[in-house]
């Protein structure tokens, strides 16, 4: 670890708070069995057709996914490179990668490549629990991959997956964060800044925001993010033109789970100081018609082919009654 490096530092930002919702939704999982990387070339997922959708996200089809093929279960996190090389970590600390193939344009397989424990700063996996629970990646120009926790709150950065992870400067404020309400979206902006939004922080003096931060480590600038009512941020990508896209999600006993897709411009970004607040317009529903209902977490954008490719995963919790599902969309924004 290059201790001359202003990027790392040497201690991490410790997590508290209370239950929420998704800690009890945890307690009834079902143990997955992983297989450690490297995979062989076997496809990991079932292929979807698209749904025909108005709007700017256009229906590529995507995979129902098999946990034990691609070698992690209950993905809470996604990013995607313009090849359509999908790295993802869950929330039981573990990583894996698929290469996504398109065939006329649309989904057609899911091919492991990799997958392995996410490891501590002496490259020991972390023991599952409270340590190992990832729920946001993002890749830096240089190659290294920063992965959000929670309920440990903290930022870890590797240089290579399957390598050591060191702590790097969290935004001032994220301990204080609910256990199971940290730092859910992570990205890199077209701009080289980093925006980070937490699921359960409330912004200061403003309940009904959540906090986040655009910057980077040791760097950060507070904003907050506006949610739709009864939703809260799961998930950021950062899109080719400068704005991103944000995931959220509502989840009630009586409804179950519904999710969206909103679009922040880049002209906010780039106007936003400390302290503003941010809102999205809403480009995507998913709430069962017609676009599957379930605990969508991850959120990923990428130029291939001259388009941009989106993709969505849903962690299902080790639920037989929820699915890991993968979408695609071309964004036609």
């Amino acid at each position: 670890m290059p201790t001359a490096d202003p990027f790392w530092c040497d201690a991490p930002a410790a997590g508290a708070g209370a239950l929420t919702r998704r800690a009890f939704l945890a307690a009834g999982a079902l143990l997955t069995a992983c297989t450690c990387a490297p995979l062989a070339a076997s496809q990991a997922g079932t292929r979807l057709p698209p749904i025909p959708l108005d709007g700017r996200l256009r229906s590529l089809g995507g995979f129902e996914i098999d946990a034990a093929r691609i070698g992690a279960a209950n993905l809470s996190g996604i990013h995607l490179d313009d090849d359509l090389v999908a790295t993802m970590v869950d929330d039981r600390g573990r990583w894996a990668q698929a290469r996504i193939e398109l065939h006329d344009g649309r989904a057609h397989r899911l091919l492991p490549i990799a997958a392995g424990p996410l490891r501590d700063g002496a490259g020991r996996p972390l023991p599952r629990g409270r340590s190992a629970d990832a729920e946001s990646i993002t890749r830096l120009p240089d190659g290294t991959w920063l992965v959000g926790y929670e309920r440990w709150h903290r930022i870890r950065a590797y240089r290579q997956l399957d390598g050591p992870g060191a702590y790097v400067d969290a935004p001032p404020g994220l301990d204080r964060a609910p256990i199971n309400g940290g730092l859910e979206g992570l990205t890199l902006l077209a701009d080289g800044r980093l925006l980070a939004l937490t699921e359960e922080l409330p912004a200061p003096g403003q309940p009904a925001l959540r906090q986040g931060w655009i910057g980077r480590p040791g760097r950060w600038m507070p904003v907050a993010w506006q949610p739709e009512p009864g939703f809260v941020p799961t998930d950021v990508a950062g899109l080719p033109d400068g704005g991103a896209l944000v995931l959220e999600r509502r989840f009630t006993w009586l409804t179950g789970f519904a999710a969206r897709v909103a679009v922040l411009p880049a002209a906010m970004l780039r106007a936003a100081r400390e302290g503003s607040v941010l809102r999205g317009e809403t480009v995507l529903r998913l709430d069962g018609d017609p676009l599957p209902a379930e605990n969508w977490e991850g959120v990923a954008a990428a130029r291939h082919g001259g388009r941009t490719i989106v993709a969505l995963v849903a962690d299902d919790n080790g639920s037989a009654i929820q699915r890991s599902l993968m979408l695609l969309f071309e964004w036609r924004g």
